[in-house]
């Protein structure tokens, strides 16, 4: 049997400037404006740094030279896309370094919220995994660490020999979409930043996050604004127990109990949920236990609660290993700041696209799907159509049953 052809439609226009159209056209130039980043363009305008950006996602680019070379080579196609001109080496390092990426952060959340408004159904998701049953929104708080080259990148020393960068995020589950972020050094402890990224959490909301994350004080505010959470219990927390609870039928639920921190000084919720359950790990089964400030739960559903925050864990594996998150154009912070901001919205537009084409298939395949095509002249939906991952089943984040725990399926 041969294979099918694939002969999409043809299009007015290349796939990367339809892409690009997603981006409203006053948007770019409204926000450059407001940051500044108008004022320190001449001839590289902030919408040629921004398609410059978007283009060195989408092909993965290694180095200045690459990018550049990349778009001279295309310099005619790449000025039907709004007028955009490529730049030189020293003209995209310059701007880089020196247009603050204040301009690309305001646009990944002007552009999350456009696309909210255009389709409602992309920005509020729907109930998915362990957590199916919630009907209230559901955030997860990591973060995840960007390796830089040390002895280039003073600023985000981290260790003797390292240097780092940290993305902090917290990702709506029902949206898989980022509700806030924050791109820092590596040096500061994450219970740090746990008040910022949980300040925009409401009452009867549900927060996940690891025991990193971990501020007594911190989890006493969420309690008293009427916000739920689950996390996990450090090794040396002096607790004492307040009641037993009922033996689960589950035989995976070790012990339940209300607790109460020992000292009685420390900021702290009054009573909290301390559950001990087996879970598999690698094929092999180990004790974890679970903090909550809900007393009324099953201790599986606190269980189920928090194995969903393995989805931002593959959430940080998509775009690390798919968007150019490797190789940085620029060792100043700001660059750094600039590169992730553009990934962030890279993924943005392309989890839009899989929406609007009801892509069923990988995220890393769509990445690699267009990415061979950029500059071909094809109808970007029937391109998806003619590969037929088209009108499937939604499941982007590609084979989440590896991030759940076997032993409570």
């Amino acid at each position: 049997m041969k294979n099918k052809k694939i002969n999409p439609t043809r299009s007015q226009f290349s796939i990367l400037r339809q892409i690009c159209n997603f981006i409203p056209a006053h948007v770019t130039s409204k926000i450059a404006r407001e940051t500044g980043a108008e004022d320190k363009s001449r001839t590289f305008s902030p919408w040629s740094h921004t398609v410059s950006q978007l283009y060195g996602q989408l092909t993965h680019s290694i180095g200045l030279n690459d990018l550049c070379d990349s778009l001279q080579l295309h310099s005619g196609p790449l000025a039907s896309i709004r007028g955009a001109t490529a730049p030189s080496r020293n003209g995209l390092s310059h701007a880089n370094r020196e247009r603050p990426a204040d301009m690309a952060e305001q646009l990944f959340w002007e552009m999350l919220d456009h696309l909210g408004q255009q389709s409602p159904g992309f920005a509020t998701g729907h109930r998915r995994g362990p957590a199916f049953r919630f009907k209230m929104p559901i955030h997860v708080v990591d973060t995840t660490v960007l390796e830089l080259v040390a002895n280039c990148m003073d600023w985000a020393q981290h260790r003797r020999r390292k240097a780092a960068a940290k993305t902090h995020m917290r990702l709506n589950l029902q949206s898989l979409l980022p509700s806030f972020v924050i791109v820092d050094t590596a040096a500061e402890n994450d219970s740090k930043r746990a008040r910022e990224l949980c300040a925009g959490v409401r009452s009867g909301e549900i927060v996940l996050f690891d025991k990193g994350y971990v501020d007594f004080g911190h989890l006493k505010d969420l309690d008293q604004r009427g916000a739920f959470w689950v996390t996990r219990a450090k090794a040396n927390m002096a607790y004492e127990v307040v009641k037993k609870m009922p033996k689960s039928k589950d035989d995976k639920i070790l012990l339940d109990e209300i607790i109460r921190l020992s000292n009685p000084n420390k900021p702290a919720p009054e009573l909290m949920r301390r559950i001990v359950a087996l879970v598999e790990v690698d094929g092999q089964e180990r004790e974890m236990t679970f903090l909550t400030n809900n007393l009324e739960w099953s201790p599986r559903s606190v269980a189920d609660l928090y194995r969903c925050r393995w989805q931002i864990e593959v959430f940080f594996k998509q775009i690390k290993q798919t968007l150019q998150l490797a190789d940085f154009l620029g060792h100043n912070a700001n660059a750094v700041r600039w590169q992730v901001w553009m990934a962030l919205l890279v993924y943005l537009l392309l989890r839009y696209l899989s929406y609007l084409s009801k892509w069923s298939h990988s995220f890393t395949r769509l990445f690699t799907v267009l990415r061979a095509v950029l500059w071909a002249k094809l109808d970007l939906l029937k391109l998806l159509d003619c590969y037929g991952t088209a009108k499937g089943s939604f499941r982007n984040l590609a084979r989440p049953e590896q991030a759940y725990f076997p032993g409570f399926l």
